[in-house]
């Protein structure tokens, strides 16, 4: 076993590995692990002073010293505290080039597949790994689990911080794991969480309006989002959807092999023909219009027939990012297909949920890009009647909440909504999802120029209870929106073992 392999080495080995601009009490010693968390540090741990949204490391040097941190590295020095210090211009980029070289440089030895969007990240990371676990020993990074082989571990960021992220990547080497397929967020790229992660496939299959708070505006948030793509090295690949303007912007901005998909262009790669939603479950062929030649061998065009397990048009999106995947990665034909019809998919991600004399979907409904989709594939399913039942977004500020009525105000009139059900949710989010007033008025103010009606009502059961008092044999109830809808599903199903009507027939 190497040094890195046994987990210590010399600190200067460690640190030829990043820029130092100054140090205080430069001394070699001995390090046992990286920390950037102070209750987590160990004996000859080095510390990481990073800055988070909340906090920064830096005030809890003094406690990561008393824990025993033989060294740190620091944006700004604290010369009260008598270990050595490494300042460097940022903390957060270091602790991310420390964690790939004391893991060993995980990510190479791997076959990487990141996987980012605003709305279906997790969808198509679970579709992917669904279909390559049957040809290889896999793991997953994921909002949901994290994967390693045969054992699942839960997520607590839909990236983790790099150290963890290594970690896991250097664990999967060690369970024998050929294939990771890791869904990016733009947090992830913005804090340098992945940064050096080695990818030979990329993905961006769509971009939105989300996350403006946090990172300022829509501009910075594709620049960080799109940094997956911008940063690709050149024997990757990226794959790009033609039907997203952003997307689509992005395939002369970079250095990898683009791979191009649409629903509506021939123009690209490959392309979704003679579609069927009309069960919202989708049937469709899928032609390869151009070869894609591999280091071993050429992807010929030709088509396929595709059956989705899932419901929805932005399954159908999803799926083509998953196939070329996979194809990409010498899957068959056969696996891909008898995968995606048996795929069950992610919860909330338009999720049927009852379909006997009525159908009730969930869908988490988050922002302009995921309502469009989901409103989008209504309009090609056979029911009678729509009734929206939807959760404002809570603690999400005046702007998501308008613009997320625009949205349902410009899919009213094409699905014959003329009456909405809205909940705030108040006994089912947490404090940190509380719907405001000025949140409520700025969605009763689109819902009113628009002269759409609504009932407004406090709480989620009585408004879910409406929808199902209102539904008729034949009809859909659509359970839209984020935290404040996470509970739906169960109450609707509660509600309905409970009614006692001639239209609907209890589960």
């Amino acid at each position: 076993m190497n040094e890195r392999g046994s987990l210590i080495m010399k600190l200067n080995n460690l640190l030829s590995t990043i820029n130092i601009l100054e140090t205080f009490m430069d001394k070699n010693v001995t390090i046992s692990g990286i920390a950037y968390h102070s209750q987590k540090v160990m004996k000859d741990n080095i510390f990481v002073c990073i800055k988070g949204y909340e906090t920064d490391g830096h005030k809890y040097l003094q406690q990561a010293a008393e824990s025993g941190a033989a060294a740190a590295i620091v944006e700004t020095f604290n010369k009260d505290i008598h270990i050595p210090q490494y300042r460097v211009a940022n903390s957060r980029d270091a602790l991310a080039m420390l964690s790939h070289y004391f893991h060993d440089y995980p990510s190479k030895k791997l076959n990487m597949i990141g996987i980012t969007a605003t709305n279906g990240k997790t969808t198509t990371a679970y579709m992917t790994n669904a279909i390559l676990e049957n040809k290889y020993t896999t793991g997953l990074i994921g909002t949901v689990d994290i994967k390693i082989g045969d054992k699942t571990i839960p997520s607590k960021l839909t990236t983790p911080e790099s150290l963890e992220l290594h970690g896991y990547l250097d664990d999967m080497i060690h369970h024998n794991v050929s294939h990771v397929t890791m869904e990016v967020s733009s947090a992830a790229q913005e804090m340098s969480r992945v940064k050096d992660v080695d990818y030979d496939i990329v993905s961006l299959n769509n971009i939105s309006r989300e996350h403006i708070d946090t990172h300022g505006s829509f501009e910075n948030y594709f620049e960080k989002k799109s940094r997956l793509i911008t940063q690709a090295k050149k024997d990757g690949f990226a794959i790009l959807n033609l039907d997203d303007d952003y997307s689509k912007s992005l395939i002369n901005q970079t250095k990898a092999q683009v791979v191009t998909f649409s629903l509506h262009s021939r123009d690209g790669f490959f392309y979704c023909k003679d579609l069927d939603l009309s069960t919202g479950r989708a049937r469709f062929t899928l032609e390869i219009l151009k070869p894609i030649k591999l280091k071993n061998r050429t992807i010929e065009p030709g088509s396929f027939a595709v059956k989705l397990g899932v419901p929805g048009l932005h399954s159908v999106y999803n799926a083509m990012v998953a196939i070329i995947i996979a194809l990409l990665s010498d899957v068959s034909v056969d696996t891909i297909q008898k995968t995606l019809e048996n795929f069950k998919g992610v919860k909330r991600r338009f999720e049927f949920i009852h379909e006997n004399n009525i159908t009730i979907v969930d869908d988490h409904f988050a922002n302009p890009g995921n309502i469009n989709v989901t409103l989008e594939t209504l309009k090609f399913m056979d029911y009678k009647k729509l009734h929206l039942v939807y959760a404002i977004r809570g603690h999400r500020g005046t702007t998501v909440n308008r613009e997320n009525a625009e949205t349902i105000v410009k899919w009213a009139s094409k699905l014959q909504l003329d009456d909405l059900i809205v909940t705030v949710s108040q006994s089912h989010v947490t404090k940190l999802d509380k719907v405001s007033q000025d949140e409520v008025k700025a969605f009763e103010q689109v819902m009113t120029d628009a002269n759409i009606n609504f009932t407004l009502y406090p709480e989620l059961p009585d408004a879910i209870h409406e929808s199902l008092q209102r539904a008729q044999t034949g009809d859909l109830i659509l359970l839209a929106g984020c935290q404040g809808m996470d509970e739906g599903a169960r109450i609707s199903l509660k509600q309905l073992e409970e009614i006692n009507t001639t239209t609907l027939v209890p589960l």
